[in-house]
């Protein structure tokens, strides 16, 4: 066990979901029913309102060893127990081992963070925004309705990198590996070529219905 001293270990209620990965600032809405964790919701709401999210491996049958810590920034009771809660992400953390598992599981987990970047990425994260502008309106071309970027898109690289992963949708396994990433440019970079391919994707796309119409 970790002493006293030891800021960066602590014991985490652990909540695995399938083909969810949460990552830092972002929301994430909850509807708690099974028993084990309607337990875990109302021990958390007594103490620091905090557990871990990790996104729970099918292929393998466990979950995965990188999570994000989620803190309940409000509830609401429902009928027979049940509650919705809405989480917001906070740091990520690394699960060193299971101290228990029944009622549910509690981790004793290291938090990490990204390494310092070594050059300035203000540049890689305005040509990002780009893509994500030229994503959305090819999207919004196919769709034949307005799809808008948020005004509140985040300024800061590392920011931008975690908004642009939990926006990424049917690929929880793309998002394991970006949240697991420790260098913020080699998010952006991965982020980069998942977003130049579905530019490159919707602009075929977009060019065959311009034929047909």
């Amino acid at each position: 066990m970790a002493s006293s001293s030891s800021i960066a270990v602590r014991e985490l209620p652990l909540f695995p979901l399938p083909e969810v990965v949460l990552f830092p600032g972002r929301p994430l809405p909850l509807h708690i029913f099974e028993f084990r964790y309607r337990i875990m919701m109302n021990t958390i709401l007594e103490s620091d309102r905090r557990f871990g999210v990790l996104m729970w491996d099918s292929v393998r049958g466990e979950p995965a060893a990188v999570g994000c810590c989620a803190e309940i920034i409000h509830f609401q009771r429902l009928p027979d127990d049940r509650m919705k809660v809405l989480t917001l992400g906070q740091q990520r953390f690394r699960v060193l081992e299971y101290v228990r598992e029944k009622p549910y599981r509690v981790g004793l987990v290291e938090w990490i963070e990204d390494r310092p970047p070594e050059k300035d990425l203000r540049e890689m994260a305005r040509e990002l925004r780009q893509l994500l502008r030229d994503v959305v309106h090819l999207s919004s071309k196919l769709a034949d309705q307005r799809i808008d970027l948020p005004e509140d898109l985040p300024d800061l690289p590392i920011e931008l990198s975690y908004w642009i992963a939990s926006n990424l949708y049917g690929v929880a396994s793309e998002q394991q590996a970006l949240l697991e990433m420790q260098e913020t440019h080699k998010r952006l970079e991965r982020e980069s070529e998942i977003l130049s391919s579905t530019r490159n994707h919707l602009a075929a796309r977009t060019v065959l219905k311009d034929v047909f119409n």
